[in-house]
């Protein structure tokens, strides 16, 4: 009879372990996530890769209930990804052209920033490249972004303008590549943007482009259509413009929209 007594007091209890487990699950879920919380993930172009890291920190640090996921790439490659559907919430590019090129996939874009162009060597610029004509000189090693990139359509056009000729020695797939090249000493020298070069400090040297030889790049951030959390992504775009965003944007060498 005791054993009896025994065995149905430990019946009785395991059947209560799942109903407990089960409160205690849920509660426990909430009290280790964010509760209300939303994640949006924004596809940027890899140039602003530091300064969005920066951002992105700090926007969650103002709207706690939101975590902003970034991937970043070339700008022709986040098409492709908007177009085979990958899930995301809003969109940077590094041109104008670009964007356009998604109108039927994007509410209505802000231009958030401008850049400019210059010219990346081996530190301390041992080949003594002086400007845009040098890129030309026989046996030097350049390297450029590939002509369906934003950064390698404007090196095309202000190498152009320049009545510069050159043969890379490879056509990067985006800019943080044309940069690591001459970093790991592969190019000599390579046309990347100013903020690039000056995340790249001490690695690598820059020589200007004057302005009347340059090309200005400009930056629109828009939402996504097809995004999951419209509303949040609306607020991240909107904050990119305040001027906190800013303010960022311009210590890491951005230009004013």
């Amino acid at each position: 009879m005791r054993r009896r007594t025994v065995l149905t007091a430990i019946t009785a209890s395991l059947l209560l372990v799942p109903l407990l487990a089960a409160c205690g699950g849920e509660g426990g879920e909430k009290a280790g996530s964010k509760a209300g919380s939303t994640e949006i993930t924004v596809l940027a172009a890899a140039s602003l890769t530091d300064v969005f890291t920066a951002a992105g920190a700090a926007y969650e640090k103002e709207h706690a209930g939101t975590k902003v996921t970034f991937s970043f790439n070339g700008s022709q490659e986040l098409v492709s990804q908007v177009r085979q559907g990958v899930p995301a919430d809003a969109l940077v590019t590094a041109d104008t052209k670009t964007m356009d090129g998604l109108k039927e996939n994007t509410g209505e874009p802000v231009v958030i920033a401008k850049n400019r162009l210059t010219i990346a060597t081996a530190q301390g610029n041992p080949e003594k490249i002086g400007g845009l004509k040098d890129l030309s000189r026989s046996g030097l090693k350049v390297v450029l972004a590939a002509p369906e990139v934003p950064v390698g359509r404007y090196s095309q056009k202000i190498l152009d303008g320049a009545g510069v000729k050159v043969k890379p020695v490879s056509q990067e797939p985006n800019v943080r590549a044309v940069l690591s090249k001459v970093e790991l000493g592969e190019a000599d020298a390579g046309l990347v943007y100013v903020t690039d070069a000056a995340a790249a400090r001490g690695k690598v040297t820059t020589v200007a482009v004057p302005d009347a030889q340059n090309a200005v790049a400009s930056y629109p951030a828009a939402v996504l259509d097809d995004s999951k959390h419209s509303e949040e992504a609306s607020d991240f775009v909107k904050w990119l413009a305040s001027p906190e965003a800013q303010k960022l944007l311009r210590d890491a060498g951005f230009q004013a929209p």
